[in-house]
């Protein structure tokens, strides 16, 4: 997802919210009890007629999976506002019962450990409309500017199961899935993977089919409605050729195709060289023109930042580095690596997904224009840091930590990049946890441990110290008989930061203080000539 821009104010205001109780649907909708982890999803087939006119939507969607164990019961998830009309399990209907936004399908006889089997669910109903999307869920029902339906879904956060039933959970991720999506006559359906074909259905409706070859988490799952036409191009990129779809509604097509081509090659060209190879070359990539913001669809990318650069115009940084490309393609694009390629388990560990991302924006930056231009980017995301809370969110049950996980997470790479102070070494850690962990669901811990043994360095207490913690490591210094002192003040035990530090008018030197005073060597330093590259360090800096 996207940072909300003017995010002090709302997160100010969440402040002052009391703490939330989590109560038995949030663990059913964030945990994994048995009766979700029982089973291993290989296949979707999600077959549905959007009725534009009632902002209904009805249909099917087949479950194909392999059983982990025996059993005789499963959950799927389904927004109770949406009827369940049957659970047909080898042509006949099987009985399912439902407690909050879950439903429960009990068998006759036990599923057999290691078979593979399937069931298909049936149902209709309104589905949620989105408020404000991307950052509430739902369908978004609109027009374009010639008066013709404009529809789109948008469910990060709150879940895919919001308007279809599928298994809603991150950790879990459907190795391939054909989506069929009926729209009225005159409209066209953009989804995921790649236009199988169309037909046409009584009604005056047509069927769009998409099939999508590689793994995809469920929030990723998208319909874009309207009233679309195409241009293509291709990106002759690390693994071969990559074709490049757009669709965009008529009055957009000029504007998307000066957007498009001045955005697209270069953030590829730069995610590739960090990140390594885009994830889906069998799927594609593809820009949608959407009615909100955006959004990281895998290989089918919302767009709604009405063709324009910087974050709706915006430079989040205050730099004027932001102003000079376009926000919403290079963010949601990045997300292809992060969030779509590498994916969470749980949305509590969501910061693999925005740090790393907005992360890559300054490499972006810094690929277009230059190492410090790239590092002055990053330094001006500072001023939307909150330090309110802890980044990491409470494991099972559905719930993100604060919103600090996009700038202050992209910080705390960058301070990581500077302490191992090899910048090949950082980028080969970068690609490579796109590579090791290629089209996988991970724990936050497994990225930090990756990092750790690739860096050859214990960085623990630095990740609990950001990740886990509202506040920021001070580092304490003092002179005693011509001898620097120093050491960390910080909530994460053991916190051990390599800094850089130098006197004044000199070159900077990589130290590494610890929790208890030692000395620091940097010969001649007084309380006066000794400075702190708070350029790439974020933390309190207090010189006795």
């Amino acid at each position: 997802m996207l940072p909300l821009l003017g995010s002090s104010l709302l997160a100010s205001a969440q402040l002052m919210q009391p703490k939330a109780a989590f109560t038995r649907a949030d663990s059913l909708r964030g945990g994994q009890p048995a009766e979700r982890t029982c089973y291993d999803i290989n296949y979707y087939h999600l077959d549905v007629k959007l009725d534009v006119a009632n902002k209904a939507i009805s249909g099917s969607n087949l479950f194909r999976f392999t059983a982990t164990r025996d059993f005789t019961r499963l959950q799927f998830d389904l927004f109770a506002n949406l009827a369940v009309e049957k659970v047909d399990y080898h042509g006949r209907p099987v009985p399912f019962t439902r407690e909050a936004n879950a439903v429960f399908v009990t068998f006759s006889q036990a599923i057999k450990q290691g078979s593979r089997d399937e069931f298909t669910v049936t149902y209709s109903g309104q589905p949620t409309v989105a408020k404000k999307a991307p950052w509430d869920g739902g369908l978004v029902f609109t027009q374009d500017a010639a008066g013709q339906p404009f529809v789109a879904s948008a469910c990060q956060g709150v879940g895919a199961s919001i308007w279809w039933p599928t298994k809603d959970q991150q950790a879990d991720e459907v190795d391939s899935m054909l989506i069929s999506i009926a729209v009225p006559k005159g409209l066209k359906d953009v989804s995921n993977g790649r236009l199988r074909g169309t037909a046409k259905l009584p009604g005056g409706y047509t069927r769009y089919d998409w099939a999508v070859t590689n793994p995809i988490n469920n929030y990723d799952v998208a319909l874009n409605v309207g009233n679309y036409v195409h241009f293509n191009d291709l990106y002759q990129g690390e693994a071969g050729p990559l074709t490049l779809d757009y669709w965009v509604l008529p009055e957009n097509l000029a504007r998307a195709k000066t957007q498009f081509a001045a955005n697209v090659k270069p953030m590829l060209k730069s995610m590739e060289y960090w990140f390594g190879p885009y994830p889906f070359y069998k799927d594609g990539y593809k820009l949608v023109d959407a009615p909100h913001l955006g959004m990281e669809h895998q290989s089918a990318v919302a767009y709604g930042n009405k063709y324009q650069n910087g974050y709706l115009g915006h430079d989040r940084s205050g730099t004027g580095w932001g102003d000079k490309w376009d926000f919403i393609i290079i963010h949601e694009s990045g997300h292809e690596w992060f969030g779509n390629n590498v994916t969470s388990k749980d949305i509590a560990d969501m910061w693999v997904h925005e740090s790393f991302t907005t992360y890559s924006e300054s490499l972006f930056v810094e690929s277009q224009f230059g190492k410090p231009a790239g590092q002055e980017y990053l330094h001006g995301q500072r001023r939307n840091i909150q330090n309110d809370g802890p980044i990491i969110g409470p494991y099972g049950v559905n719930k993100e930590g604060s919103s600090d996980m996009y700038d202050k997470g992209a910080s705390l790479l960058n301070m990581l990049r500077t302490a191992i102070n090899d910048d090949a070494k950082w980028r080969g850690i970068l690609r490579g946890i796109s590579r090791t962990f290629y089209h996988q669901t991970v724990t936050g811990q497994q990225i930090i441990d990756y990092i750790n043994k690739e860096a050859g360095r214990d960085f623990s207490p630095v990740f609990a110290q950001y990740l886990r913690h509202g506040s920021l490591p001070v580092l304490e210094m003092r002179v005693e008989k011509n001898q620097l002192l120093g050491r960390w003040v910080a909530a994460a035990p053991g916190f051990d930061l390599p800094v850089r530090l130098r006197l004044k008018g000199s070159e900077y030197q990589l130290v590494t203080p610890t929790p208890k005073w030692q000395p620091l060597p940097l010969p001649g330093a007084t309380r006066d000539n000794v400075e702190v590259d708070t350029f790439n360090y974020y933390g309190g800096v207090l010189v006795d």
